[in-house]
């Protein structure tokens, strides 16, 4: 079952590359007291995703910070280093935190996996984004098949 407006983020865990190395994170952790600008995408340095996604929110991020977002996280069924490695590509730097869901345990949880084997990409997440506050989605955004209209940083902007 899909996630909702007004649900809790189920329990997960991310990877995020920091200096000392992978540090495992939990949502229950994470997303604890703050409000935070999640978006996902089926795959780091993928087309739509490097040339829009990431970039909107990269460039966004102190509109969406003065609207009250304390953090903008990115998260796609990539490994760690695959995270890390775009971050860094895409100049996320402190503007967008980049969290591994390796095993599409997050996406599977929220209910919103797509199959991607069609383009060798076996199960990963869809395009979508959401609001999170203490913990619980305020507004989701999934896209449809293909489409990057509703995960934008744009749209984002306009529901807070």
């Amino acid at each position: 079952m899909t996630i909702q407006p007004g649900d809790k983020l189920p329990d997960a865990t991310f990877v995020k590359v920091t200096e000392n190395g992978p540090e495992q994170v939990s949502t229950a952790d994470y997303f604890k007291g703050r409000k935070v600008a999640l978006f996902s995408v089926p795959g780091a340095f993928t087309p739509t995703c490097s040339a829009k996604h990431l970039p909107g929110f990269v460039e966004k991020a102190d509109e969406l910070k003065a609207k009250g977002v304390d953090e903008i996280v990115c998260t796609a069924v990539n490994d760690a280093f695959v995270m890390g490695a775009w971050g860094k590509s895409g100049n996320a730097g402190d503007a967008v935190t980049m969290l591994a869901d390796g095993n599409g345990d997050f996406a599977e949880a929220v209910g919103l996996t797509m199959d991607g084997k069609a383009f060798g990409m076996g199960k990963r997440g869809q395009r979508f984004s959401m609001i999170v506050n203490d913990g619980v989605v305020e507004q989701l955004n999934v896209e449809a098949p293909g489409e990057f209209k509703v995960s934008s940083a744009d749209h984002m902007l306009e529901q807070l």
